[in-house]
Parts: C-alpha cells; sequence; structure tokens
C-alpha cells in the first residue's frame, strides 16, 4: 500500500452491515447526545469509491484517471484515491496544497482551471505542479510571465447545448480560434503538450464524446504543424454517478472507446487521462438531516376537507442544511431531492402535503416541494441519499469551512481488498502505462488466482449478451457506421472516401494487410494523397504485402 489510508481513518464494518444500519446507529447516538447538537451528518461508503475505480478500468481500460478535488475535497476522499493511484485535478491552489499535504507528488497533479489567478500560477511553478491548461490569449500570458515551464494543454469548446451543466459558455476555445492560440504559444516558447474538453454535467447524448474526440484529433494535427509535440488527451468529466441516469456509464464507454480506437488508436503515442468527480464519490455519499422546526399552513379551498374531517394542510419542515449549502444541487442541477424516513411509517398514518426548507429565511432557500409525507416531528430524521458531489468540502470554493460531520466506513472484506487494489493501482507504474496494462504487470504482487477474484468481487456482474441499449467496442474504427448502434459520429470528407474504400472492398485489415498496432507515418500518407488529418486514422499495413496491396 501507498500509506495514504489507515484503518484509523475509517469505521470497519462487518459484511453485509449496511449504510442503513449505520445511520441508524449514528443518528440514534445524536438524539441523545447531551453535549452537542447535531443537525446534519454524513456517512459515506469508500468501499463504494474503490467499486466505481474497478468499474472505470473495466470499463475504459486506456484511460488513466483523474480525480476533480473541487466536487468533494474531504480527506477520506481524497486518501483513498490517492492509494489507488489516482491523479487529482485541483482547480486553485486551496485544492493543490490539500493533497499535496496527504503526500501527492506534484507530478499527479494538473492544475485544470482555464481561468488562474496569478499567485496561484506562482504556487503551481514554486511547488513543481507543471501541467496547466488555458484557452485564450491572457491566460498564456499570465503562464508566460508567472511559471515558463508550464506545460500546457488547451482546452477546446465542445458541443454541450444538451448537457445540464454548459461549460462552453465559459469555457474552451473554438476550433476556428485554435490555430491562433497554438502559433501564439509557440511564438512565446511555451510547450503545448495536449487538448482537453468537457462536454458538462447530465448531457444525455453520448456521441458528444465522440464529436470532441474527433476535433481533438484535428487540434493534434494543427499543433504537429506548428512543431508542438501534443502526447496529452484529456476526456474531461460528465461521467454519470448514480445508477438510473439517462445514459448509463458503460454505453458513453462504449462510445468512447469506439472512438479513441478511430481517431487515437492504441500505440499512438497519446496518453488519455479523463477528469472524475461525480462518478466516484455521488452515491457514496448518504445525508442524514434532522428536522428543525415544523409549521402546518391552512389551506384557503372552501369545500374541501381532509378524510379525517379537518381542514386540508400543508407543513413545512425547516432543516439545518439548505441549498445554499449542503443542498446545493437544488440551485446548480436543479434537482428535487426526495428524503427517506430513518422511521418507517404505517400504512394507516395519512399523508401531508409537505414542503422542506433550510435554515436561511428567504422565500429561495427552499430544498424540495410538492411531497406527500406522514406527520413528521422536530428531532425526526431524514435520509438522503447520492449526496457526494459538490456538498463536501464547498469552502475552498465558497471561501466558508465545511461544518458538516463525515463518518466514513468500509467493510472488512473490502479493506483488504483496498490494500491489494494499491498493488493494482497506477502510482506505481510509469506515467505512460495504459491502465488495462497494470493488471498484467502487477501479478507477481498479487497472484493471478488472487487479481481475478479481486476482480469478481468489485466489479459488477456482466450483462447478458443481447442486453438492450449496450454497444459493444469497435473492432475496427472502420466500422463504426455498420457496427455503432447509435448515429454515426462527424467524419471529415477524407476519411469517409477511405470509409466508402473499405466497404466496397472488405475491412481494411484484408484490402492493405494492416498491422493494427502501429500508426501509419505520415510519408505514406503524402505518398497516397490522402487528408493529413488522417495521421493515427489508418493503420501501417504490412510492408511484405505493399507492393501487391497497395490503395487505389
Amino acid at each position: 500500500m501507498a500509506g495514504y489510508l489507515s484503518e484509523a481513518d475509517f469505521v470497519m464494518v462487518e459484511e453485509g452491515f449496511s449504510t442503513r444500519d449505520l445511520l441508524e446507529q449514528l443518528t440514534l447516538g445524536a438524539s441523545q447526545s447531551t453535549t452537542e447538537e447535531v443537525a446534519a451528518f454524513f456517512v459515506a461508503d469508500l468501499g463504494a469509491v474503490v467499486r466505481k475505480h474497478f468499474c472505470f478500468l473495466k470499463c475504459l481500460p486506456r484511460v488513466r484517471p483523474f480525480y476533480a478535488v473541487k466536487c468533494n475535497s474531504s480527506p477520506g476522499v481524497l486518501k483513498v484515491l490517492a492509494e489507488l493511484g489516482l491523479g487529482f485535478s485541483c482547480a486553485n491552489k486551496a485544492e493543490m496544497e490539500l493533497v499535496q499535504h496527504i503526500g501527492v507528488p506534484a507530478s499527479k497533479i494538473i492544475y485544470a482551471n482555464p481561468c488562474k489567478q496569478i499567485a496561484h500560477i506562482k504556487y503551481a511553478a514554486k511547488h513543481g505542479v507543471q501541467l496547466l491548461s488555458f484557452d485564450n490569449e491572457m491566460e498564456l500570458a499570465k503562464v508566460v510571465k508567472s511559471h515558463p515551464s508550464a506545460k500546457m494543454v488547451l482546452c477546446i469548446a465542445t458541443d454541450d447545448s444538451h448537457s445540464r451543466s454548459r461549460l462552453s459558455l465559459t469555457f474552451g476555445v473554438s476550433l476556428q480560434s485554435c490555430r491562433h492560440l497554438l502559433e501564439d504559444a509557440k511564438r512565446n516558447h511555451v510547450e503545448v503538450v495536449g487538448v482537453s474538453f468537457h462536454i458538462g454535467n447530465g448531457c444525455p447524448d453520448p456521441q458528444a464524446y465522440a464529436q470532441s474526440i474527433a476535433d481533438a484529433r484535428l487540434v493534434f494535427e494543427m499543433g504537429a504543424e506548428l512543431g508542438h509535440r501534443m502526447h496529452i488527451l484529456d476526456l474531461g468529466g460528465g461521467f454519470p454517478g448514480v445508477e438510473g441516469a439517462k445514459v448509463r456509464f458503460e454505453e458513453i464507454s462504449s462510445v468512447v472507446n469506439s472512438a479513441l480506437d478511430l481517431y487515437f488508436p492504441e500505440g499512438c503515442g497519446v496518453d488519455i487521462l479523463a477528469k472524475l468527480g461525480r462518478y466516484y464519490v455521488t452515491s457514496a455519499f448518504t445525508l442524514a438531516a434532522s428536522i428543525i422546526a415544523k409549521k402546518e399552513v391552512l389551506l384557503e379551498q372552501p369545500g374541501r376537507e381532509e378524510e379525517n374531517g379537518s381542514a386540508p394542510k400543508t407543513i413545512l419542515y425547516q432543516l439545518g442544511e439548505g441549498e445554499y449549502g449542503i443542498f446545493n444541487s437544488v440551485l446548480f442541477d436543479n434537482t428535487c431531492p426526495t428524503p427517506i424516513l430513518q422511521k418507517k411509517p404505517s400504512m394507516e398514518q395519512p399523508l401531508y402535503s409537505s414542503s422542506l426548507w433550510g435554515p436561511v429565511v428567504d422565500g429561495c432557500d427552499c430544498i424540495a416541494e410538492g411531497l406527500w409525507l406522514p406527520q413528521l416531528h422536530v428531532g425526526d430524521w431524514l435520509v438522503f441519499e447520492n449526496m457526494g458531489a459538490y456538498t463536501v468540502g464547498m469552502g475552498s470554493l465558497l471561501g466558508g469551512a465545511q461544518t458538516c460531520r463525515i463518518t466514513y466506513a468500509m467493510s472488512r472484506v473490502a479493506w483488504p481488498l483496498d490494500a491489494e487494489a494499491s498493488a493494482l493501482s497506477l502510482s506505481s507504474y510509469p506515467a505512460s502505462t495504459p491502465p488495462h496494462q497494470v493488471f498484467t504487470m502487477c501479478q507477481p504482487a498479487v497472484g493471478a488466482t488472487r487479481q481475478e477474484a479481486l476482480r469478481g468481487q468489485l466489479l459488477p456482474a456482466e450483462q447478458g449478451e443481447d442486453a438492450e441499449g449496450t454497444c459493444k467496442p469497435l473492432s475496427c474504427g472502420w466500422e463504426i457506421t455498420d457496427t455503432l448502434c447509435m448515429g454515426p459520429v462527424f467524419t471529415p470528407a477524407s476519411i469517409i472516401c477511405v470509409c466508402l474504400l473499405c466497404s466496397a472492398r472488405g475491412p481494411l485489415s484484408q484490402v492493405w494487410g494492416c498491422s493494427w498496432g502501429l500508426p501509419w507515418s505520415p510519408s505514406h500518407l503524402c505518398k497516397y494523397e490522402v487528408n493529413k488529418y488522417l495521421g493515427c486514422l489508418i493503420r501501417q499495413w504490412n510492408p511484405a504485402v505493399q507492393s501487391t496491396k497497395q490503395p487505389a
């Protein structure tokens, strides 16, 4: 183990002991406490975070995950993810300090905010954080002055018109402006080493990833023309963190894998990253909040009475946390949190129109309304699931301090698995090592049999072969129009010509005898007058058969 996480950091629970069981014990203790008043607290299942990590490695085997610290900067989360070998994407000085404080090396930190304070850039330079992002001339000028040795990643805009949070309205440069920025960086002797994008949270169309990967390919070619040695592709985030999302993580992964195979095939020398936040922590955190006040309001509806003969009423319950704090998702994500009652009501209890409010006395601090709940009382506890994203550690963003207590838990079975998982993590291997190769390289440390058992216990069960809505990864990028079960991704006209050739004469591997492990060299592209943007899209054919299997 790397030593970031110890047993003192969490509560060890027996296998089969659920989060709900732990919540029941903690709420009982909080209700009976005479020394301090607890209005709300979290229970975090670190084992769920570990399982999410192994699911990610399975679904996106070529992608190195980085954790977006701004999503949830609680110590337990940072430590368990550091133990698993993740890198960290930081938005400011406070987040960089936080991850370096637990021992994360600067080489595993990306300063990914395209709008940076000069003091924070100087901090990154002083503490060895080399990878920074930018999307405009002013940001580039600040970095040139304060951190001239930095390696820069160019953020490009995406089509996030259908996303819940549209980041491209503020961040990212259009394709039309990329060349100008790359030329400006070259003039200032700044090395641009990669491209990043972010499609925003809640995008219902997985093809947005494929389109953005295609755009990134074009920017890579622009950079190569200008002398930039690009070798990093950052897929950003936006991956769902809960079950039941409009688009499943596995479906997005299938589209991403197909697009990567098409535009950045394995062996092309590009290190592929992703910055994930919600994916790792949303479902791992459960919130318990107590009712601190209530108010009954009679509804003025003449002639209408409740079943018991009384006048109709609505009940307003006030909690110790509101949408200006833990429940900020009401503002940011336009959600309506649904509570789970700690005490299960009887079937005979009548239900009343109810709403939940935060402690701020204004008309906007409404957590949820239109609920039908039984009669509740001050001191009763409400439970909210999937509360891990942008609820904890918001002090680094809003300038305040996090006051809500967190109890971290992990099952006795998951803890040794986490210890073995560190042997499977990327932290012990070169940064360029693809994640799917780590499982093979670490066999001496874990053992093949135990390795399979580890994956079996942490990864979800396989879907059936004919499960609906699941796309299988493509064996060859050129087959995308025939086998992808969604609409075709944007493809430059020059690529369409090659696709037509493949359709007429069979798969490219048969027509040209392709060696699918190596990219086709640019000289071959020029020889046959194929668009230069195909650099890594067409694979090099076997030299032994060039004389007899040349393209038409």
